[in-house]
């Protein structure tokens, strides 16, 4: 896995001070005692903290440099109600509302991030993706050249079987249902530079279709032409293939006879799907026929990192998440 130990090698030569949300959850407690043993961030953990406490002793889990706050009984929780009352008075947010959310561990992780009390938040082993998105859109908000919150999974590819190696960005795999050409385009674009940042690679992008250079004539490959375009008048350096079929997107002797202009030659190492419904079927037909491991959901499109986790995740899981979260806010 060596995209994947470059991510922990980089989180440990500059590791940054990461929120945990769920801090009762037992496998949330053994992510952060992992990856603080492993030099890879900062953990502070959020929740009561008997029940922190209790749980972690049970298990034999030590947590003496691992910050454990209960946000309800913060003395920050002034401070945080009246920055989230500032952000949010004109969609009708009243001081006393703020006072009650800044209670609720979501939101007081997304406002430790967006007031860089710490560089990024993990959160969603109990949270479900849409209260966590939501959280981290209204108080953390949106980076400058994006229109929109989207997400990806890294998958790895590792295994001796495997003929396409390494890290491959999959996305939009898990919150965008059916985007117009335009939010196409932009997860296009928040994938790129996801791959740039994560895979020290030069992006590869392939614009999936069920047709390959016009090969079927269908108003959802006319979505996927038009979307690329878009990316090219906006990233003209950016080698992206669109429309193309997976199969020419990953094997470059069938690029060779189904594109003959490819850009990426079949050598893709972003695949961006054309709806979720597609997207999450693909990574998880990769995940679980195809062996790959499935790092994520990760959120792009934010001002800061504030990363998804399924609500089936391992320890283990999320330990890869701290450590992508880590990455990230690396190059803010």
């Amino acid at each position: 896995m060596k995209a994947l130990n470059n991510i922990f090698r980089r989180a440990t030569e500059n590791p940054k001070r990461v929120v945990l949300a769920e801090g009762e959850d037992l496998r949330i407690i053994t992510a952060a005692v992992t990856a603080t043993e492993r030099g890879i961030a900062e953990i502070t953990l959020l929740g009561d903290v008997d029940k922190i406490n209790t749980e972690a002793a049970a298990a034999g889990l030590d947590l003496k440099s691992i910050s454990v706050i209960d946000p309800a009984e913060s003395k920050a929780i002034e401070h945080y109600a009246d920055a989230f009352y500032q952000l949010r008075q004109h969609k009708g947010m009243t001081m006393g509302k703020a006072v009650e959310l800044m209670q609720d561990p979501l939101h007081f992780a997304q406002m430790m991030v967006h007031l860089n009390d710490a560089d990024g938040s993990v959160c969603g082993a109990v949270y479900t993706t849409g209260d966590t998105v939501r959280a981290a859109i209204q108080i953390i908000g949106m980076a400058e050249n994006a229109s929109m919150i989207s997400s990806f999974f890294l998958m790895m590819l590792c295994e001796p079987f495997h003929q396409l190696k390494g890290g491959v960005i999959f996305s939009d795999c898990g919150l965008v249902i059916d985007p117009n050409k335009e939010q196409l385009a932009q997860i296009a674009m928040s994938a790129s530079n996801s791959a740039r940042t994560l895979l020290e690679e030069e992006p590869k992008v392939a614009m999936l279709s069920f047709s390959t250079s016009g090969s079927a004539n269908h108003a959802a490959v006319d979505k996927v032409v038009e979307a690329t375009a878009i990316v090219k008048q906006h990233m003209p350096d950016l080698a992206i293939d669109g429309d193309v079929q997976l199969d020419a997107a990953i094997v470059s002797e069938i690029a060779e006879r189904k594109v003959s202009d490819s850009e990426t030659q079949g050598k893709a190492n972003v695949l961006v799907f054309p709806n979720l419904e597609a997207g999450n079927i693909g990574y998880k037909l990769a995940e679980r026929i195809g062996r790959a491991d499935a790092i994520g959901p990760i959120l792009q499109g934010l001002k800061k990192p504030a990363n998804d986790l399924s609500r089936g995740c391992s320890a283990n899981d999320v330990v890869n998440v701290i450590a992508i979260t880590v990455v990230q806010s690396q190059t803010l």
